[in-house]
């Protein structure tokens, strides 16, 4: 743990406080800390899917963004979030001054632009940009390989590349209203 107590930053976060006293400095190198950070998050069988570092007031916090085939669990996020503590007390990538680590899954307004961010949404309804950025192609996916995706459009499917498609974003569906009741409609139940 980094000297300081752990605690939750909200759903799907955990985060824990960081060594040093001294606020300012330059910045830590992401690249160095990808590299760092990456193994540890490959050994619990999690991608690193994102770091990013920012000041707040006289701290930084660094927020690491991890992701598995079926999704993390609050406790998936609770062992990433010791274990990169661990990582982070060993090294000097964030230097001596204090920060604050959290760790957390990502949202679903995260642009799907991996194969194994399209693999992770399949069943999912998506809009993607379209390769020259036009209207946009909407589908659901059925299918995802690392050289494309396969979408199901007004009831048939069609095979697209990445390139074809561009960044797609994961649209929300909410469950429609029983008419009867105005009770939402779980499982038929």
């Amino acid at each position: 743990m980094h000297g300081g107590s752990r605690r939750g930053s909200g759903p799907g976060q955990a985060g824990s406080q960081g060594k040093g006293t001294r606020p300012g400095g330059p910045a830590p190198d992401s690249a160095r800390l990808t590299r760092l950070l990456e193994p540890v998050v490959h050994a619990l069988n999690m991608d690193l899917e994102g770091i990013r570092v920012a000041t707040a007031g006289r701290r930084r916090v660094l927020r690491v963004i991890v992701d598995a085939d079926g999704g993390v669990s609050l406790d998936d996020i609770a062992l990433a979030s010791r274990e990169l503590s661990i990582r982070l007390d060993r090294a000097d990538e964030m230097g001596d001054y204090p920060y604050t680590l959290e760790v957390s899954s990502p949202g679903v307004d995260r642009p799907l632009t991996l194969p194994r961010h399209w693999r992770r949404n399949v069943g999912r309804l998506v809009l993607a940009a379209g390769p020259d950025g036009g209207d946009g192609i909407a589908g659901r996916i059925t299918s995802a390989s690392e050289s494309g995706v396969t979408l199901e459009r007004d009831g048939s499917a069609r095979e697209y590349s990445y390139a074809e498609l561009g960044a797609g974003r994961v649209q929300v569906e909410f469950s429609p209203l029983d008419d009867e009741t105005g009770e939402e409609d779980i499982g038929g139940h």
